[in-house]
């Protein structure tokens, strides 16, 4: 019993190998039963498929499933409307420090802090008053030190209630704390220093929301950065207004004044910095349309609050309003649904938003592949990256399956598509062979085989003791064998004259055949084309392997008979859109091309599953459902034409009816051919049989 462990995918596992020729014989399973090789081509990359060893490889269908599995996944995890809830914790923490300071600077006084009064007099944003200050510095002499250091302490009573009660009447939502934060004067260098580097964070994070991975260079905000920033900006509108009217912007002079500013690997020219100024926009504006009303303009009102630089608000401004111009965002602005309770910081959303419109355009990619485009516009690095080595590894797998199939011989490209080689055609016919003698049973070889004596033929790979008159053909491994069998092991090896064994040889007679195959929508209809058609295809790999002496021709018929190219076998399809059988037209031109042949056997393979329903009248074919009897007469005449000229007909009926047993029973009284009813399933066993029975005479003495 075989036993198999499975364990996650870690990138050490060996892919799943796959060869040309179980490729060709997947494709060669689709090409039996459609003819086209684009569609079986495409039903491999859209599905995949298993190797001999049972392994299977993954299809388009399969990375685009596990693609939507990640992406929900992704939704179902996190909140995005826990985004601004980082800052909140850090504007809390500035202010429980900024309110322990003030605590702490009254203790140090000895003073506890009173309720502030609402008749008291208070500065802005708790600032003292300009009395409490007069009297701060300038005491009375009379008072003197005892004195002094009452005002002091009062003074800094009140000034404490006022910035208290000031940090007890900050608004709730971060974007106004913060505004009210930069007017407010900190008593604790603490607090101070934590809320300077909240807006040192903020400032950059909103600008690189802009510029991800394009401003590396961004370490800060200065206002030397925030100047040259601006400056760029300004040039940068400048070359998309140029680009919006139609001319060529200095690409070059702009990135060699601010190339430093996009990191180790700038954009080589404004298109692909257009794009990367897109993807960042979109992402930015997917972020905003993924939240709930009352966060988005919080957060909106945050970035608003961030860049109070009215020259560089309203760059940015233009810049928006230039790249939605000249490239609109379109199916790149996703509003997608997340519904989980993880919390997340604004630079992990961006790269969330990253990640899902990264999956979107794989998903596109994957489509467009999906429906025939190929897989050379797939990235493997980047599904790699989202859905991680085992996807990647299929994606160049199945980006592989055309190039083995080239590189073996059997495709090859002409144009935009790809067609059958030669090597391509005998595949498909030798599986065709291959899946049909595997149904048959041993006992039905040999059945009409006939015994003769002579020297004549071919060999064989049976053998026989030899007797005298046989050709010399000696098997030397059988016969060292039987003298070994007799005498034992051991040296020398002593032969005797019943020791020797000989290859028989075979007589084999030339032989020409048409195969008529039934093209009538009534094959397809009932099941019965596709097994016709493999029988079509196996008996002409089998003519060209074994017999390449022989002749075979392929008619296939509806209303007309038509002789279909052996190469194109593979292409051949029902014609689902005239009605009828003619039977006798198919005769007529099986006839014609036989006549060709003046020695050896001549016999027509007619498979069908019908009674003829057409025949010609002045080179005209004449249809009638039921059939009318002239129908037969015709055809019937036609048989008795055939067995004048010793073409020997033998039927394969699809059918059973009473009706059709008759009609094949008069052809067969006529032309004293056989008659096999049969089912698709057992098609094959009973025409390949009796056509190499009919090839093969044993020959012994």
């Amino acid at each position: 019993m075989m036993r198999y462990r499975y364990s996650r995918w870690d990138g050490t596992q060996d892919p799943v190998e796959l060869s040309s020729q179980e490729l060709m014989d997947e494709i060669s399973e689709d090409l039996m039963w459609h003819g086209d090789l684009w569609r079986a081509l495409q039903r491999i990359l859209q599905r995949g498929m298993r190797n001999r060893d049972g392994q299977r490889m993954q299809g388009i269908q399969d990375l685009l499933q596990r693609l939507r599995q990640q992406r929900q996944q992704t939704l179902q995890r996190y909140d995005l409307n826990s985004i601004l809830d980082d800052i909140k914790e850090r504007l809390k923490d500035i202010v429980d420090t900024e309110r322990g300071g003030i605590q702490q600077r009254l203790e140090e006084a000895g003073v506890q802090p009173a309720q502030q009064t609402a008749d008291q007099p208070q500065g802005e944003l708790g600032q003292p008053s300009d009395q409490e200050s007069q009297q701060a510095a300038s005491p009375t002499g009379e008072q003197g030190q005892a004195s002094q250091d009452d005002s002091l302490r009062k003074l800094l009573e009140q000034m404490a209630q006022r910035k208290l009660a000031a940090l007890d009447q900050l608004p709730e939502d971060p974007a106004g704390q913060i505004k009210e934060l930069t007017d407010y004067e900190f008593m604790d260098p603490e607090a101070r220093e934590k809320f300077q580097e909240l807006l040192k964070m903020l400032q950059q994070q909103m600008m690189q929301n802009q510029f991800q991975n394009m401003m590396q260079a961004l370490q800060g905000v200065t206002p030397e950065d925030l100047q040259r920033m601006k400056e760029m900006l300004q040039q940068l509108n400048q070359m998309l207004a140029q680009r919006a009217q139609g001319g060529q912007p200095n690409f070059d002079q702009f990135m060699q004044q601010f190339g430093d500013m996009f990191g180790p690997n700038p954009p080589e020219n404004l298109d692909e910095l257009m794009e990367q100024l897109q993807r960042r926009m979109a992402q930015m504006q997917s972020l905003m349309d993924s939240m709930s009303p009352e966060m988005r303009q919080q957060l909106n009102d945050l970035m608003q609050g961030m860049l109070q630089d009215q020259q560089l608000s309203q760059e940015l401004a233009q810049l928006s309003a230039l790249m939605e111009e000249l490239m609109p965002m379109r199916g790149l602005r996703q509003r997608y649904p997340f519904q989980g309770d993880e919390s997340v910081t604004m630079e992990e959303a961006m790269r969330l938003m990253e990640n899902l419109q990264g999956m979107d355009e794989l998903e596109r990619q994957l489509r467009s592949a999906e429906l025939g485009n190929g897989m050379e516009d797939i990235d493997p690095d980047r599904v790699r990256e989202l859905l991680g080595d085992e996807a990647a590894q299929t994606a160049e797998q199945l980006r592989q399956v055309t190039e083995l199939l080239e590189e073996a011989g059997f495709i090859k490209k002409d144009g935009n598509r790809f067609e059958l080689t030669a090597r391509g055609m005998r595949k498909i016919g030798q599986k065709a062979l291959k899946d049909i003698f595997a149904l048959m049973r041993k006992d039905r070889f040999g059945q009409h085989e006939v015994d003769k004596r002579g020297m004549q033929g071919e060999t064989s790979d049976d053998t026989k003791v030899y007797e005298f008159g046989d050709p010399f053909l000696l098997h030397m491994e059988r016969t060292l064998m039987n003298s070994i069998y007799r005498e034992g092991p051991g040296l020398p090896i002593r032969l005797q004259e019943k020791d020797f064994e000989v290859f028989q040889t075979q007589y084999l007679t030339q032989a020409s055949t048409v195969l008529m195959l039934d093209l009538s929508l009534s094959m397809p209809m009932r099941g019965n084309f596709y097994a016709a058609k493999k029988v079509a295809l196996a008996l002409d790999s089998l003519i060209r392997t074994q017999f390449p002496k022989d002749n075979l021709y392929v008619i296939g018929f509806a209303d007309y008979a038509r002789v279909l190219k052996r190469d194109a076998l593979h292409q051949v399809t029902w014609n689902e859109y005239v009605m009828g059988t003619n039977m006798h037209h198919a005769l007529m031109l099986a006839r014609t091309l036989l006549a060709r042949h003046k020695v050896g056997t001549k016999q027509v393979i007619m498979i069908t599953d019908g009674e003829p329903t057409a025949h010609l009248e002045n080179g005209r074919a004449y249809f009638s459902y039921p059939p009318v009897p002239k129908t037969f007469v015709e055809t019937l005449k036609e048989v008795k034409r055939c067995t004048k000229e010793g073409i020997t007909i033998n039927t394969f009926m699809l059918d059973r009816r009473p009706y059709l047993k008759d009609f094949v029973g008069q052809i067969t009284r006529i032309n004293k051919g056989r008659a096999f009813f049969t089912t698709p399933d057992h098609l094959g066993e009973y025409i390949l049989v009796d056509y190499v029975a009919n090839k093969r005479k044993q020959m012994a003495s």
